[in-house]
């Protein structure tokens, strides 16, 4: 990002101060010896090939923007990291949260006064104009010009590096699994220099998702329905529901399966109420993206459904971040094991 001569200049000499690199040798090996010791230590500098683009980080960003995107992923696992100071602006929520807290910390972070373009998210000019050294787009459409957003170029030129999720670089989420929840905590790690906070995260979830899955192994596994509560996506009555993605993963490790898998190739099915109510359900998992009551939605489906296994039990279980991209997946395996699997767990 340009800036005048005496900030330059004063931020040029701080950093000799911080990192001691500019040293007084006259063959200058003294100070060279300094400044790698100093990049040692800290791990920088630290390239990520990101949807085949390297971005090299020198040091730990300090002004993050976070794209909507329609996703927590991103801004959940900064605040995982406890990270969520670099954060100057924020336009991911969902309203709700399985951990305690994130909810209302997502709330508190600054949005950098964004006055969202018509694809619900930061436009070009704004986005430059808040100084970022680093942007987060869940999927490479955060970064296409086409949407009246900067590209990853554009953003390089103003001196901020720029950053795709797991699988978002086609714009293509129906491959996701848990591990690129992981891998999100991985190379936030090393773009921070908290890897051992992010590996200390991921070994955590592990060992709880593989005591879940273990404990479910073997039991029948009931066909679930996923889908996002009072959200069209499409042109019949159920265009949110979950076809393929991270879901199917979470399900398959808490002992259930997607009742509509096949019923796309993509991450969501665009179905008709005759194809749901020939289906049948098991059990409900109702996702609530900034809606607060998500389980008024699951017990209106059940009534509209009786002849479901799910609404003569009344199983379903609402949850929201967990059950997408981000450090919390292991809440959602849990919650619907035993929703699915009572007397194992």
């Amino acid at each position: 990002m340009p800036m005048n001569r005496p900030v330059a200049t004063a931020l040029a000499a701080a950093l000799c101060l911080l990192t001691a690199a500019c040293g007084s040798s006259s063959d200058g090996k003294a100070g060279d010896a300094t400044a790698e010791a100093a990049a040692s230590k800290t791990g920088y500098p630290v390239t990520l090939d990101n949807c085949g683009q390297k971005e090299t980080f020198d040091k730990a960003p300090g002004r993050v923007v976070v794209m909507n995107g329609a996703s927590v992923a991103e801004v959940s696992t900064l605040l995982a990291l406890g990270l969520g100071d670099r954060i100057v602006a924020n336009q991911q929520t969902y309203g709700n949260s399985e951990v305690p807290g994130r909810a209302e910390a997502i709330e508190k972070l600054p949005d950098g006064g964004v006055e969202q373009n018509d694809a619900f998210d930061v436009p070009r000019e704004t986005m430059i104009g808040l100084r970022p050294d680093l942007v987060l787009s869940t999927t490479a459409y955060g970064f296409d010009e086409k949407n009246g957003f900067a590209t990853r170029d554009q953003l390089k030129d103003a001196g901020a590096r720029s950053y795709v999720s797991p699988q978002g670089c086609d714009q293509d989420t129906s491959k996701m699994t848990i591990a690129d929840s992981y891998r999100l905590l991985r190379d936030m790690g090393k773009v921070f220099d908290v890897s051992d906070k992010a590996e200390e995260l991921i070994t955590a979830s592990e060992k709880k998702i593989a005591a879940v899955a273990d404990k479910v192994k073997g039991e029948k596994k009931p066909k679930v329905m996923v889908l996002f509560s009072n959200m069209s996506m499409g042109g019949n009555d159920f265009s949110s529901v979950v076809a393929k993605g991270i879901y199917n993963d979470i399900l398959a490790e808490a002992g259930g399966a997607n009742a509509f898998e096949n019923a796309s190739e993509g991450s969501f099915a665009d179905l008709s109420k005759e194809k749901v109510a020939a289906t049948d359900v098991d059990a409900l998992v109702v996702i609530g993206y900034n809606d607060p009551d998500p389980a008024a939605y699951a017990e209106k489906l059940l009534k509209e459904f009786p002849q479901w296994p799910a609404a003569r039990n009344s199983t379903y279980v609402t949850l929201s971040d967990s059950m997408y991209l981000g450090p919390s997946n292991d809440l959602a395996v849990e919650r619907i094991a035993r929703m699915l699997h009572p007397d194992a767990l």
